[in-house]
């Protein structure tokens, strides 16, 4: 929040050099004909050690800033999975991205490239990217500036987008404490990346899931500070797993839980339907941005977007959980649960797709924290700014989001 984080260790900053990371750059992405990327690469220039693309000549120009590798098998593949849906189904679209973006100044450095290169939108996809997507947005108004995970807008050519997530969450909190409860063992554990209002409402949502399934089922956390780290998040799933959780659901980029799981022991994937590649791995909440990204493209080239709070639920369908969506098969570690669990939770998406079931029924009290205090009396819900907020931070929110349901054994992270 307010760039307090370092949340990009030094050495992404030399591995972004190395790579010269970008799309329609020198190296192009293997979905991408190199023939169509030949001009960019000639005009593609290096700044501050990122490889800035080049437009297109009468083409409308879209550009996506990545904090992680295109390729990660997590949020940011998911991110790059959406950007070729939009070159894909949006005529007239070109589209490039800047990858393994420090947040920051760099992001700011990035972000100005683009626009003074000439794109038209430019989708910055990491929370950490905010302020810099702010700061360029009033540099060049007639920029479309998209930011992803965040809560500014200027409600003219900069606004935020995001999903809620937590809907998928709560599933997946069911799914893992039934898998819990037919495995004796009612523990769980959570790999949580920045102390940031996210990552709290993630773990919150997973955690009110899991009671459903198990309510003698307790919830422990490790703080990463890292978004993608695969190195780190596997040793934080390993500490996990070690101290007896039965489940893992991690809030970072890489399948680590499910790899590391023993066996016996399950771990839940995140961003990326791909990413659930295991026996191992229970389910993956997943995000399928093409669709939404598409339409705001297509309403920038007709002049209609208007920077906003934009935070869509699942009936958008622009999320799933894995195994349980249209067409899609059980994970085997799911398969075999009690059946009258696996209903509750097709029946709850079901409400979910439907737009019958909310963000705002997921943060539905009676709600109690794990200091024993009362957070939402029965049938009362949060709001969408104590979602977004921390009060610590400056939001004006009323309950807020700095708290941690009463089954989770974990601290509250400080805040700086």
């Amino acid at each position: 929040m307010k760039n307090k984080f370092l949340w990009l260790l030094s050495i992404l900053l030399i591995a972004a050099f190395v790579l010269s990371a970008c799309g329609g750059a020198a190296e192009p992405a293997a979905e991408e004909p190199a023939a169509e990327e030949g001009a960019a690469e000639e005009a593609a220039a290096a700044e501050g050690g990122y490889q800035i693309p080049a437009v297109e000549e009468g083409a409308f120009n879209v550009a996506f800033v990545y904090v992680g590798p295109h390729d990660d098998g997590g949020w940011t593949q998911a991110h790059d999975v959406g950007r070729m849906y939009v070159e894909d189904n949006v005529e007239g679209v070109h589209t490039a991205y800047v990858e393994l973006v420090a947040e920051g100044a760099d992001s700011e450095q990035v972000t100005r490239s683009l626009a003074r290169k000439g794109f038209d939108v430019i989708f910055t996809t990491s929370f950490g990217f905010m302020d810099a997507s702010e700061i360029v947005a009033e540099e060049f108004p007639d920029v479309n500036i998209v930011h992803i995970s965040g809560f500014k807008s200027n409600e003219a050519n900069f606004g935020n987008l995001m999903g809620a997530m937590e809907d998928m969450k709560y599933l997946a909190g069911m799914l893992a404490g039934s898998r819990a409860m037919v495995d004796g063992n009612p523990k769980l554990g959570y790999i949580a990346t920045f102390p940031i209002p996210e990552e709290l409402r993630l773990g919150n949502a997973f955690a009110l899931g899991a009671q459903q399934t198990c309510p003698e089922c307790t919830v422990d956390v490790r703080w990463i500070f890292t978004w993608h780290d695969p190195i780190l998040e596997k040793e934080a799933s390993s500490s996990l797993f070690d101290g007896g959780a039965q489940v893992v659901m991690t809030g970072a980029d890489t399948p680590a839980p499910a790899e590391v799981a023993p066996e016996g022991k399950w771990g839940i994937t995140y961003d990326y339907s791909g990413n659930c590649t295991v026996d191992a791995c229970l389910t993956s909440m997943y995000w399928n941005w093409g669709p939404v990204y598409a339409r705001i493209v297509e309403e920038s080239m007709a002049g209609t977007w208007v920077g906003g709070w934009e935070y869509f639920d699942a009936d958008s369908g622009a999320m799933g959980l894995l195994g349980f969506m249209e067409g899609e098969t059980l994970q085997p570690g799911a398969a075999d649960l009690p059946e009258a669990d696996l209903q509750l939770i097709r029946d709850t998406l079901s409400a979910m797709l439907a737009g019958e079931f909310t963000r705002f029924d997921v943060f539905k009290g009676p709600i109690t924290d794990n200091q024993g205090n009362l957070v939402l009396a029965e049938g009362v819900s949060l709001e969408q700014l104590d979602l977004d907020g921390f009060a610590q931070f400056g939001s004006p929110c009323t309950t807020c989001m700095y708290w941690w349901n009463e089954n989770i054994t974990a601290e509250l992270p400080e805040l700086e």
